[in-house]
């Protein structure tokens, strides 16, 4: 079986595809960032809308979204640097690189992402 599209050595079913089941399954605003990563390579809207601060969600952008994601070929997922955002706390951040091409070219988003609990949940809440 092959690894996740996050990168992370198990299979979707036991990583990512278990949080995009349950959102309860990201112990870390890592684990989180790693599920949002895959939805964008699955363009799994849904899920990237339910994932997102609700302060802050693109519903109006929905649409948009999932026609770029499927627009693009994925590459991999790195992960730079996290700074809280463990199971015990309240945010944290995650810097990553996302790699990607577009039209025949090789692009990267690189972003320092903040996540918070809402609900008792790790959420999206923006760039930082």
């Amino acid at each position: 079986m092959s690894k996740c599209y996050c990168g992370r050595s198990q299979t979707y079913d036991t990583c990512c595809g278990s949080i995009h089941k349950e959102m309860t399954q990201a112990l870390s605003a890592e684990d989180l960032m790693r599920s949002r990563y895959s939805a964008f390579v699955l363009a799994n809207g849904d899920y990237l809308m339910k994932s997102h601060h609700r302060s802050t969600r693109p519903i109006k952008e929905k649409k948009s979204i999932i026609n770029w994601a499927k627009s693009v070929k994925w590459i991999k997922l790195e992960i730079l640097d996290k700074t809280k955002g463990l199971e015990f706390d309240e945010e944290g951040t995650v810097a990553f690189k996302a790699f990607y091409f577009e039209n025949g070219a090789l692009e990267v988003i690189h972003e320092n992402s903040r996540f918070v609990k809402e609900d008792g949940r790790w959420v999206y809440l923006r760039e930082n």
